[in-house]
């Protein structure tokens, strides 16, 4: 059978249908995955890896033979695109099966930072209500201006999701989309016209930092910001010092720029709310991402199609 290097985990579902068509190696097993790929990598034509490991350059370099990379995730920003298109590499990842748990989840941090949902839970489990009386009043999420920074696939399920809250929905991408929300071309100008400013752009080079101190001064003393894109997007050392000084209202936050490291400036603030990446984290979702991951080798394997090629590589495949 073909060989499949494997970078990361992969879940016994996975191992199950891919052992039935590879041989698979995974890298975690090894004591020097470079040096094995030197004696071992010429003929090796599939690789799955995940959007946070991605696909190192001493890997590719290795595999002269390599024609397929599926990412186990819709983040693909640790792999070389540029790379992939130069040497007819196809790269494919897991979207849309994930848009609905991601858009859940940026629903529950923004209800979990206008409702005071840590410091309320915790009122209620240490027995303050009781001691103490009654929690502060906190905010209501109802009615309120969201600018969602990426309008792709997910941006427009949060929009969808956010229609029972009654939410005036504003965006920012690159290009106008076709929906029925409000289109801004300058990110700084939409997020002083919003109260919550939702990041849900892809990451890499062209959106490192693109929250910066103007746009999260612009949001203001009042606003929110959420993240659930990736960590690069913000520029976490102007975001700390807007959040300790006043000038930004609130934020949660699922991703960061080192994970799984969380500074601890953030960890003291009461006015953050922190998850760890687990935007996408259900069995049923990640169960459905692995699931596509191994269609998409087998149906390489078959015929050289894809099934969720990235959008750089769409025109690689049949």
């Amino acid at each position: 059978m073909p060989d499949l290097f494997v970078i990361g985990g992969i879940t016994d579902a996975m191992r199950a249908r891919l052992e039935t068509a590879f041989t698979i190696h995974m890298a975690s097993d090894m004591d020097d995955p470079e040096a094995w790929l030197d004696a071992n990598g010429a003929g090796i034509a599939h690789v799955a890896t995940n959007g946070h490991d991605g696909v190192k350059r001493a890997y590719t370099d290795r595999l002269p033979d390599l024609r397929m990379i599926s990412c186990y995730g819709v983040g693909y920003d640790a792999i070389d695109t540029d790379l992939c298109r130069e040497r007819g590499v196809v790269l494919t990842h897991t979207p849309n099966v994930l848009n609905a748990e991601v858009a859940a989840t940026t629903l529950l941090l923004m209800l979990m930072c206008y409702r005071n949902a840590l410091h309320d839970e915790a009122h209620a489990r240490s027995g303050a209500w009781e001691r103490d009386g009654n929690a502060p009043l906190s905010r209501s999420a109802e009615g309120r201006k969201v600018g969602i920074l990426g309008m792709g696939r997910i941006g427009q399920e949060i929009a969808h999701k956010l229609a029972p809250f009654d939410a005036d929905i504003s965006y920012h991408s690159r290009s106008k989309k076709d929906v029925p929300y409000t289109y801004v071309s300058d990110l700084k100008e939409m997020a002083r016209d919003v109260e919550v400013l939702i990041c849900i752009t892809p990451g890499g080079p062209s959106t490192e930092k693109l929250v910066n101190a103007e746009v999260m001064e612009a949001l203001g003393p009042e606003g929110l910001l959420i993240n659930v894109s990736r960590g690069s997007v913000v520029d976490e050392a102007a975001m700390i010092d807007a959040l300790q000084s006043g000038k930004l209202g609130m934020a949660g936050l699922d991703v960061f720029e080192q994970e799984p490291h969380i500074p601890d400036a953030l960890k003291a603030m009461s006015n953050v709310v922190l998850l760890p990446h687990v935007g996408s984290a259900t069995v049923e979702t990640r169960a459905a991402m692995g699931s596509l991951v191994v269609d998409n080798l087998l149906k390489h394997l078959e015929d050289g199609g894809a099934i969720s090629p990235v959008p750089e590589c769409a025109d690689m495949v049949t």
